[in-house]
């Protein structure tokens, strides 16, 4: 005998945001590697650009655990784009200092980055682009600002290699 499955009364908002999320950091992951970045490094590089910050700051401000900061910071070392630097306000702290190579690189980094979010803003109507986006600035600004403690940890999607 075979049990009847629930029927859900709202949209499948985790699945809507979960499959256009993916899509989207898989056309942004190709579009970077055209000049030799990963979407986090670009991220690194923008906002070490921005203002002096530290490994823990940005990995902050990129969603990224420590092993994956890291990971990134010794990418941009070996490719010449970022180096580590004691900072200036706390001698312990580390932090990011963008080469001038790294900086060239982060410029059109962000020309790509707006490119491929122009692409798929512009698959809609210019009144439904900004109704979506209008919407999920408030969302991440209200009900899904943070994430919430829960029993089971959260698991991200597996990043291809």
């Amino acid at each position: 005998m075979t049990a009847l499955a629930p029927t859900s009364s709202e949209t499948d908002l985790s699945f809507l945001l979960d499959h256009t999320g993916l899509a989207l950091k898989s056309r942004m992951t190709a579009a970077l590697a055209e000049v030799g970045l990963t979407p986090r490094m670009h991220c690194v590089l923008v906002h070490a650009l921005e203002q002096e910050r530290t490994q823990i700051q940005l990995a902050e401000i990129g969603d990224m655990d420590k092993t994956t900061m890291v990971a990134t910071a010794d990418a941009l070392e070996k490719a010449g784009l970022a180096e580590r630097r004691p900072s200036s306000r706390d001698r312990r702290a580390r932090i990011i200092a963008v080469t001038e190579k790294g900086a060239e690189v982060a410029a059109k980094g962000q020309e790509i980055v707006d490119r491929v979010h122009g692409d798929a803003l512009g698959t809609l109507p210019d009144d439904e682009r900004d109704v979506l986006v209008r919407a999920l600035r408030r969302l991440v600004a209200g009900h899904l600002a943070r994430p919430v403690e829960s029993p089971q940890p959260v698991r991200r999607a597996r990043e291809r290699g």
